[in-house]
């Protein structure tokens, strides 16, 4: 009875698809979020788009042979949008919704 009352609660729901969507986004390989490499061959510094995986960020999904030659890589605001659309946006609503089903 009590674990219904709680499930019902929309800052619960929030904080569980948070985590169900976050964790996800921040372990695993999961390339979404439009990004620069800022790659270094000799003298030479070439910035290349591609989308990246907010794991990279924490250090997970790649060996470090992959980051020979790269010197930095970064969101681009579209990534940052769509990584703060991933993360709280869409907990958000689905709180939102849980909160106007009462």
């Amino acid at each position: 009875m009590l674990m219904r009352a709680i499930v019902k609660k929309p800052w619960f729901v929030f904080l569980v698809s948070f985590l169900g969507i976050t964790l996800p986004l921040c372990l695993f390989p999961i390339n979404l979020f439009q990004g620069e490499i800022v790659l270094e061959i000799g003298l030479v510094q070439i910035i290349e788009q591609r989308p990246l995986s907010l794991s990279y960020f924490f250090g997970l999904g790649y060996d470090q042979s992959d980051m020979v030659g790269i010197k930095d890589f970064y969101l681009l605001p579209q990534g940052y949008i769509l990584a703060l659309l991933f993360t709280f946006g869409i907990p958000g609503l689905i709180a939102l919704r849980v909160h106007y089903r009462k």
